[in-house]
């Protein structure tokens, strides 16, 4: 007991030190009220638009989460997967089953009306990743402004992002030259607490995990037998969180410790000592993982972004760069 009491002690003065640091390089480039005197109504005009399409199809709610995620692990948290041209991060294989475009382009429609030229597109995204985390039960985080928008997007950089396969090294590794870390890692991948993911994702789990002819035996072997009768075909959908798989809660740690993780590297996270200690704190105080969840969006949002006047652009149409 009492090592678990200094072990949870630890785990929050960590939490509490990265809200500090993360707070204070956010507000370094970017801050909460850069569009009070610009934009008085562009996080309410965002907030509207994300509610009324998420009422109207709650599965955008992960996919603008992971719209967004997708957006920061290439080029930095630019808006450039929403660019749409010929060999575009946007057209890659790998970004086929991306979703939320439309929602995103009905926000840009509505703020180029009101403020035009003002909001950035990937502000829009950064905002509407938080308001649909809201939407689906998550926390609520002040969301810093003042990202421009990138000008390059390119197919063959759209294969940087992890594909679901890795294990935790090589994710590790990812996010460390994002300038983010082990506790980030594992709480960013608590937004699969919500959503679903293809068969194609972690078929090769149910039949023949790396090449042995054999499942995983990290997964449940019930929950083995179900994901074989869903996954007819590798085109099938299946929800990433097998008990609560529209709420944003911890079950998604809980589902880890019983072996019922859908995707390899979800079920490495706790197979793996490093990062198992966390897994178990997120599964057991659910007020630690909001908090750290809230720190690591922050922190999400601000790798790589453009700010100043000599960098990016404010696009008119998120679809596309500015004509010259």
């Amino acid at each position: 007991m009492k090592l678990h009491y200094c072990y949870f002690s630890f785990f929050l003065i960590l939490i509490i030190l990265e809200l500090i640091t993360t707070s204070s390089l956010a507000y370094a480039f970017v801050s909460t009220d850069y569009y009070h005197s610009k934009c008085p109504d562009a996080e309410a005009i965002i907030s509207q638009k994300v509610s009324e399409w998420i009422k109207k199809d709650p599965t955008l709610a992960p996919a603008i989460i992971r719209l967004h995620f997708h957006d920061c692990a290439i080029r930095g948290c630019d808006g450039s997967i929403l660019l749409n041209h010929t060999g575009s991060e946007r057209t890659a294989f790998e970004s086929t089953t991306l979703r939320g475009f439309q929602l995103i382009d009905d926000v840009k429609f509505e703020l180029e009306r009101r403020c035009p030229k003002t909001v950035s597109c990937a502000d829009i995204l950064t905002a509407a990743a938080r308001d649909a985390t809201i939407l689906a039960g998550g926390p609520f985080w002040e969301v810093p402004f003042g990202r421009k928008d990138g000008q390059t997007s390119l197919a063959r950089e759209a294969s940087m992002v992890p594909h679901g396969h890795e294990n935790v090294t090589a994710l590790l590794e990812f996010f460390q030259a994002r300038g983010l870390d082990m506790l980030d890692l594992v709480a960013l991948s608590g937004s699969h607490t919500i959503g679903r993911s293809t068969c194609h994702s972690f078929m090769d789990r149910l039949y023949n995990f790396n090449g042995t002819g054999k499942p995983d035996p990290s997964l449940n072997v019930y929950y083995l037998k179900l994901l074989r009768k869903r996954c007819k075909t590798e085109l099938n959908l299946v929800y990433l969180d097998a008990i609560t798989p529209r709420t944003f809660d911890t079950t998604y740690y809980t589902n880890l410790m019983r072996r019922v993780g859908l995707l390899a590297t979800d079920q490495s996270l706790f197979s793996d000592v490093r990062t198992a200690p966390f897994v178990e704190a997120f599964a057991t105080q659910p007020f630690l993982f909001n908090s750290q969840f809230a720190v690591s969006m922050v922190k999400l949002g601000n790798v790589g972004i453009l700010t100043g006047s000599s960098q990016g652009e404010i696009r008119v149409n998120c679809n596309y760069v500015n004509a010259a």
